[in-house]
């Protein structure tokens, strides 16, 4: 179902981001294999399909946004869980390529690795099936003491534990608490944006709790007094917001769509190192509505994810 948006004002970009200092991120959830077929079709009913092209990446929400984080200048560590197995040494392997600290990676014996196939049509879309792996929900291992030094922390969904855990740590540390709210369990995602600073949904996420005629009723349904931003990504149509200011939305660049897999997580990576490094809401969705439309163009998930030069560079033409 998609919502009616109304438009708002428009925000223009400048340098200023550039001159900001790369902040450090952590990032928590689920980190993933991922195999993507590029197809002609996404079938509609069962059968067999020739995929004109194979990727095998890394994959996962919050690893996805970790790596993007990374490759647009941030120092980002990864926090999460991935079984003792020989997919999870490369998925983490993965991580540590891409300059993504991953001291902070608990390795669960006995246990599988998440593994995703991911079918891609021409036009972008996908049709993903995850075997997301019973891992140990326990978050006591984790270090949040030094979050209180980060710039910023985003959570997923996938590990509702963990991700209240950090998100409490931030908030009473006084740092940015990010809850990327995509699809989850009602119950999760209402407990996890009880507790964010920044809860940004997906617009199935935001589906899933509020009014789908008006993203901006539905919003405002969720939001607190102590919540900084509450929006909701909307793939072209960009991103919509409240805040203390009132109401907001600001449009993604107009690109060729090649892939869509990974472009929320890419967004939600840059929108957390735009917010690490100080940036005002409008600015930090234009970087994040930049850097996902960018690897819209690309194929292959996560491997599409863009530098920071050609994210200002887009910025700059926009």
């Amino acid at each position: 179902m998609m919502f009616h948006v109304k438009q708002r004002r428009r925000f223009t970009w400048n340098r200023s981001l550039q001159s900001g200092m790369p902040g450090r991120v952590i990032v928590v959830g689920n980190a993933a294999h991922d195999l993507v077929y590029r197809v002609p079709a996404i079938p509609a009913r069962p059968i067999k399909v020739v995929a004109t092209e194979l990727y095998e990446c890394g994959g996962g929400m919050a690893a996805n946004a970790a790596v993007a984080a990374a490759r647009l200048g941030a120092q980002v560590e990864y926090w999460g869980r991935v079984a003792s197995d020989a997919l999870g040494d490369r998925i983490v392997a993965d991580l540590h390529s891409e300059q993504v600290g991953v001291s902070n990676v608990k390795r669960i014996a006995g246990a599988r690795s998440p593994i995703t196939s991911i079918l891609v049509a021409p036009t972008g879309e996908r049709l993903i099936c995850s075997f997301p792996a019973p891992l140990d929900p326990d978050p006591a291992w984790l270090p949040l003491a030094s979050v209180r030094t980060a710039g910023a922390v985003l959570v997923d969904v996938r590990w509702p534990a963990g991700a209240s855990a950090v998100l409490v740590a931030a908030r009473a540390a006084g740092r940015p608490a990010l809850l990327d709210a995509d699809v989850g369990s009602v119950d999760a995602l209402e407990r996890l944006a009880g507790v964010a600073t920044h809860v940004l949904f997906s617009q199935a996420g935001l589906e899933l709790l509020g009014d789908t005629l008006s993203p901006y009723r539905a919003l405002a349904a969720v939001r607190r007094p102590y919540h900084e931003v509450v929006g909701v990504t909307l793939g072209e149509e960009g991103f919509l917001w409240i805040d203390a200011a009132g109401e907001h939305h600001i449009r993604s660049p107009k690109v060729h769509v090649v892939d869509t897999l990974a472009a929320g997580d890419v967004w939600h990576g840059a929108f957390a190192v735009a917010v690490a490094e100080g940036q005002q809401v409008a600015k930090a969705a234009a970087f994040a509505n930049a850097a996902a439309a960018l690897k819209c163009q690309r194929p292959g998930g996560r491997l599409g994810a863009p530098s920071r030069p050609e994210v200002e560079a887009l910025l700059l033409e926009s």
